[in-house]
């Protein structure tokens, strides 16, 4: 049906919504024991990813969704508008995080490691970014 606050379509994204929205509550309260902070907040990281990717797929990859749907996403911020809008740029695709391009949240002013392209790095070292767990997502 159609509500005239988010538009068509709804029911069509609500199920994976949800079930997003309860993976995120379940490492919310999991326990965090043996981890440090920062690792606890890596799933939160990626499933927060992982709903903004969903949206913008379906609105700009496969245009499964009106804008009036995609719009209200984002308004009622389900999924991250300046993430997407990164992810709209050359090289930035595959982008993680915003705070993995802050160039002011590193040790030494540049780039987060996963930004690094894969080839640039050397092929043994696991590359793991301390704010969200990315292993990289420049290409």
């Amino acid at each position: 049906g159609i509500n005239a606050e988010y538009g068509e379509g709804w029911e069509l994204i609500e199920p994976t919504i949800e079930e997003l929205d309860a993976k995120m509550r379940e490492h919310e309260t999991e326990p965090h024991e043996g981890k440090r902070k920062v690792e606890a907040l890596w799933p939160i990281f990626k499933i927060h990813h992982q709903k903004s990717r969903y949206l913008y797929d379906l609105y700009y990859k496969r245009k499964a969704i009106s804008k009036e749907l995609y719009d209200y996403c984002i308004k009622e911020k389900i999924a991250d508008a300046n993430l997407i809008a990164k992810w709209k740029k050359d090289g930035y695709e595959r982008l993680c995080c915003l705070r993995c391009i802050q160039v002011r949240d590193t040790n030494f002013g540049t780039n987060c490691i996963c930004r690094v392209p894969r080839s640039k790095l050397d092929q043994i070292k696991i590359v793991e970014c301390v704010h969200c767990g990315c292993r990289g997502c420049s290409g």
